[in-house]
C-alpha cells in the first residue's frame, strides 16, 4: 500500500510494575496484598490448558524468577507474558525477571518507543497479573482486600500507565469486582467519570463459578456500561479455561482454538435478550480473530428463526442475531486473512485491528507489514475503518486517535 494509516491496536498488554499495589494498598494490607519476590521454579507445566507452576523456596535448585504472591497465590512471570524481541524458537514456557523482559512491556516511554517502532498510533492494554478480567482478585478469600486491589489497579491504570506522560496514545481499560455486580457498576461509574470507555469482563462467566449472562444478576452492571457507553471488553482466555480437547493435549492443540470460547460467548450474548434490554450496549472479543463469524451468524439465524419457539428466546430475542450482532458486537484480529477476504459477511463496521504486544503471537514489529499484506486487496477507506476508524468511534477517542481523559490528550 503507499499508506497505512497509523494503528490503534485494541488488544494489547501491560505487565504490571513491581509497585503498583504495594505503594496503593493500605499499610496493614502490605504483607498479603501482590507483591514481587524472587524466587527459583520447582516446576511449571502448561497441559490440557492448564497452567500449573510451583515455587521453590530459597536455596532450592531451578532458574530463579520474578513471582507475584498474593494470599496463597504463587504466579510467576515467564517467557509467553513478554515474549517481543525473541525468536520463535527462542519462546519457550520458562520463568524470567524483570530484567529479562523488553522494558516496554511495563515502562510508558520504552512502550511509546516500541510502539513508533510499529507504527501503532494509540493501544488498549490489558492486564497481566490480575488476568483479563481480574480473576486473581475474584478467587481471592478476602473480598475486602480483593476490591481494594481492582481499585488499585483502575487507578495505576488512569493516572499512570494511562497518565499524562503517555501524552494520551494508552488507552485505559479498568477492571471491576466480579463477584458483586453493584460494586461492579459503581467501579464502572467511578472510572466513567473521569474518561474510561472500556472494562474488563469475563467471555464466560459460569467457568468462574458466575452467573451466565442469561440471569439478571449482571443488570446494575450491565445498566452502568449502557448508561455510561463503557464498551464491555472480553479478552481470550478470560473464562480461565481455555479450549482444549484433553487433559493431556499439547498447548499446540488450544492455540489453534482460541476463538472457540469468543464463539461460545457471542452466542450468549445474541441469544440473551441483554442487547435488547440496554440498547447502547457494546461488547468486543480480543484476540479472537474474526474468520469464525460469519458462519455462527448464519446458523444463530436460522437458529432463531425456525426453533425460537421452543428454543428458550422467543419472549426475549425480537430481531435476527444478525442485526443484533451489527450493532453491538465488535471482532478484534491481528492475522486473520480469511475474515478479511469475508468481510462483506460480518461487516466493515464491526471489526477492529490489534498487535497483541508483547505476547508470543504478536506482530510487533511488523503489524503495519502484516497489515498491508492482508488488506491490501481492501479499498483505503476500509482499511483506514478497520485500523482506526472504528476504534476511534467505539471508544470515544479524539479525532486524532487519542484518549482525552484526565492526563489523556491535551
Amino acid at each position: 500500500m503507499e499508506t497505512f494509516p497509523k494503528i490503534i491496536s485494541v488488544d494489547d498488554h501491560t505487565v504490571e510494575p513491581p509497585n503498583v499495589w504495594r505503594d496503593r494498598l493500605p499499610s496493614k494490607y502490605q504483607d498479603r496484598g501482590p507483591r514481587i519476590v524472587r524466587a527459583p521454579l520447582k516446576e511449571m507445566t502448561f497441559l490440557g490448558g492448564k497452567f500449573a507452576p510451583v515455587m521453590g523456596s530459597p536455596g532450592d535448585d531451578g532458574p530463579i524468577g520474578d513471582w507475584w504472591v498474593y494470599e496463597d497465590l504463587h504466579r510467576p512471570l515467564t517467557r509467553l507474558d513478554t515474549a517481543v524481541g525473541y525468536s520463535r524458537d527462542e519462546i519457550k514456557l520458562e520463568i524470567i525477571t524483570y530484567e529479562q523482559m523488553r522494558p516496554g512491556s511495563y515502562d510508558v516511554p520504552q512502550r511509546l518507543a516500541d510502539m513508533d517502532v510499529n507504527h501503532v498510533q494509540s493501544a488498549v492494554c490489558f492486564p497481566t497479573f490480575p488476568r483479563f478480567c481480574g480473576q486473581t482478585f475474584t478467587e481471592a478469600k478476602d473480598h475486602e482486600l480483593g476490591l481494594l486491589g481492582v481499585r488499585a489497579y483502575n487507578d495505576w491504570m488512569v493516572e499512570e500507565w494511562c497518565g499524562p506522560e503517555a501524552q494520551g496514545r494508552l488507552i485505559p481499560l479498568t477492571l471491576i469486582p466480579l463477584w458483586d455486580a453493584e460494586l461492579a457498576a459503581q467501579e464502572v461509574r467511578r472510572n466513567a467519570a473521569r474518561g474510561v470507555r472500556a472494562v474488563a469482563f469475563s467471555e464466560i462467566p459460569p467457568h468462574l463459578g458466575l452467573p451466565s449472562v442469561h440471569t439478571d444478576d449482571w443488570d446494575p452492571f450491565l445498566a452502568a456500561c449502557d448508561e455510561t457507553g463503557t464498551v464491555i471488553a472480553m479478552h481470550i482466555g478470560s473464562s480461565s479455561k481455555m479450549p482444549s480437547t484433553s487433559a493431556d493435549a499439547p498447548p499446540a492443540v488450544g492455540s489453534t482454538i482460541t476463538f472457540a470460547n469468543c464463539c461460545f460467548s457471542m452466542v450468549d450474548w445474541l441469544m440473551s435478550g441483554k442487547f435488547e434490554r440496554f440498547p447502547n450496549l457494546k461488547v468486543m472479543y480480543a484476540e479472537g480473530q474474526i474468520g469464525w463469524i460469519p458462519y455462527i451468524l448464519e446458523r444463530a439465524d436460522v437458529v432463531w428463526e425456525e426453533n425460537r419457539g421452543w428454543g428458550g428466546v422467543a419472549d426475549k430475542v425480537h430481531r435476527p442475531p444478525s442485526e443484533l450482532f451489527a450493532e453491538h458486537v465488535y471482532g478484534c484480529f491481528f492475522d486473520d486473512a480469511f475474515g478479511l477476504k469475508n468481510l462483506d459477511a460480518i461487516g466493515v463496521p464491526n471489526v477492529l485491528y490489534e498487535t497483541d504486544y508483547p505476547h508470543s503471537d504478536s506482530t510487533w514489529p511488523k503489524s503495519r507489514e502484516v497489515g498491508e499484506a492482508q488488506m491490501g486487496h481492501l479499498d483505503a477507506d476500509v482499511v483506514d475503518r478497520i485500523v482506526r476508524r472504528n476504534a476511534i468511534d467505539l471508544l470515544g477517542l479524539t479525532e486524532d486517535g487519542l484518549w482525552a481523559g484526565p492526563g489523556g490528550a491535551r
